[in-house]
């Protein structure tokens, strides 16, 4: 335990706290709003909640500059300020934290790294003016809308997050802002890196892991801007820039996306030229359905781009409309008990309807 057994207490909401405590351990369901302000309780060192603590309200350990490490392992909401301008902290574990409110972790000048498996939202200037930040991971239950203004301002340390491929996240310019040494973006492990590898061309799965690890090359090349509070921006006199990395994030995720959908539509493509020339013609078609396609689908994931932002160029819709001739002319070669249940010529291996994935995929 960090610097010994020191002063321990138990928090249960309604004794008097020694103002010389500095291990605590909690039991309350929620810990409430200035709790732990540093008043009183400025000597606090490690806080330890118990499975019932679901809340930290805001405030609770603002200011707490000798807190170091905090275990939460059943909180799922951390309200603004919590744990501001805790200066010392280094280690948090957190792993039910789904939503992380304003400030919550803002000038936590100690804290290099956290893991966020279960966020959901982050808001406001969450961990900005955090120099010694580097690397923060999140989970595939990042919302769409993750990303509000200056959530790592002027994180100078900050080299790498984790975070799920969805379009329409990083919904601020300036979340990265006078992040300077910000040149890494990882794509959680799940939906994405199983369809690729599930793609039976090798050529295709370099191009999707070349499209993916692009970005990491762009960072470094793109201004991180300069943000409030930012000293380098004082001393050369410069204006408040937003900078160009979440831009740049946001280009690449629809690159990717874009991607995945046109290689998505290629394979069953493939499948239906495959099935209609090798297959034999008196196979019976539940035969098919039930053992043949399963071993040549992929993954059953949907990738999707933002409705007001998809694009369609020219080359896509001659290819498109290809497609439908094709599938037209598979429709007078094979009789109804074929394959087509989509009624439009194409065999229909996927729920989501992959033609209209199609429409917004391209070759880029």
């Amino acid at each position: 335990m960090l610097g010994g057994l020191g002063n321990k207490f138990n928090y249960t909401g309604a004794e008097v706290i020694p103002c010389h405590a500095t291990h605590i351990t909690v039991a309350v369901k929620v810990i409430p709003e200035n709790a732990f302000r540093p008043y009183t309780f400025n000597s606090i060192i490690e806080v330890i909640c118990g499975d019932e603590v679901e809340k930290v309200e805001g405030g609770a350990f603002d200011n707490c500059s000798s807190l170091r490490r905090v275990i939460m392992p059943n909180v799922e909401v951390v309200e603004y300020y919590a744990f501001c301008n805790c200066v010392n902290l280094t280690d948090v574990e957190c792993g039910k934290l789904e939503i992380i409110e304003n400030n919550v972790f803002h000038r936590c000048n100690s804290l290099r790294s956290i893991n966020l498996p279960s966020a959901r939202i982050v808001r406001f200037e969450a961990f900005a003016n955090c120099p010694a930040l580097t690397d923060v991971t999140f989970g595939n239950k990042l919302e769409k809308t993750f990303g509000e203004s200056s959530v790592f301002m002027n994180c100078r340390s900050l080299e790498r997050i984790t975070i799920p491929l969805k379009d329409g996240m990083l919904i601020a310019d300036d979340i990265f802002t006078g992040c300077d040494n910000f040149k890494q973006v990882d794509l959680v492990e799940g939906p994405i890196h199983e369809t690729i590898a599930a793609l039976p061309m090798e050529e295709w799965r370099n191009d999707m892991y070349e499209e993916i690890n692009s970005i990491n090359h762009i960072l470094p090349t793109v201004s991180a801007g300069s943000g409030w509070e930012d000293e380098v921006a004082e001393e050369e006199d410069r204006e408040y820039e937003d900078g160009e990395k979440a831009r740049a994030i946001r280009t690449w995720i629809k690159s990717v996306i874009r991607k995945i959908i046109h290689y998505q539509a290629e394979h069953q493509r493939y499948l239906n030229e495959e099935i209609a020339t090798t297959l034999p013609p008196a196979l019976p078609r539940d035969i098919v359905i039930n053992n043949v396609l399963p071993f040549l689908d992929l993954p059953s994931h949907t990738f999707e781009l933002v409705d007001h932002e998809e694009e369609v160029d020219d080359s896509v819709r001659e290819e498109e409309e290809e497609g439908e001739e094709q599938g037209d002319d598979n429709d007078n070669a094979h009789s109804d008990d074929d394959f087509d249940d989509d009624g439009d010529g194409n065999t229909s291996l996927e729920e989501d309807g992959s033609r209209k994935r199609r429409r917004i995929g391209d070759h880029a």
